[in-house]
């Protein structure tokens, strides 16, 4: 019995897998001099956020370790840590299966004091993610939502000091 209903969580889990292959032909929405002012995002709650002409800095965080990196060093600030440095942090979920992502990943962000607006469509992650490096801490500078720099950090040291810069 425990083989069987093994086998059928496992079935369930490859049907909800998509495959991870990107379209080569993706236009990068992470550009220097690039405007930000469509991306709106939801956040954990589902409360609906978009760039404002104030926000300064937004984190992008494309694989669930750099997701957990920068949640964990979130989690140690001030509930108003990210709005005093006007600062947003971006969460790529788009890559997990819809199954664990409504199951296990969002309710999962719901424990966090911190805002994390959340990448869900995996299009517009494409986009996003198009020319990055997803295995390190994306940091995004921008003034009246306008990119004016892109920079990776390895460690949440280094991002401290650029959201706190």
């Amino acid at each position: 019995m425990k083989k069987i209903l093994l086998a059928a969580l496992s079935a369930l889990l490859f049907l909800g897998c998509s495959s991870n292959a990107t379209n080569e032909n993706v236009k990068p929405a992470l550009v220097v001099q690039q405007s930000l002012e469509s991306l709106k995002l939801s956040d954990q709650f589902e409360v609906s956020h978009e760039v404002k002409s104030e926000t300064q800095k937004i984190v992008f965080a494309f694989s669930k370790d750099i997701g957990h990196t920068c949640n964990e060093f979130f989690a140690t600030k001030s509930e108003m840590y990210l709005q005093e440095h006007n600062a947003l942090f971006v969460a790529d979920v788009s890559s997990a299966p819809s199954l664990i992502r409504s199951m296990f990943i969002l309710p999962g962000l719901k424990d966090f004091k911190h805002t994390v607006l959340v990448l869900e469509d995996k299009d517009l992650s494409a986009s996003y993610k198009a020319g990055m490096e997803s295995e390190k801490i994306v940091v995004v500078f921008v003034e009246n939502k306008i990119i004016t720099d892109i920079q990776t950090f390895n460690t949440t040291e280094e991002l401290q000091a650029a959201i706190e810069k």
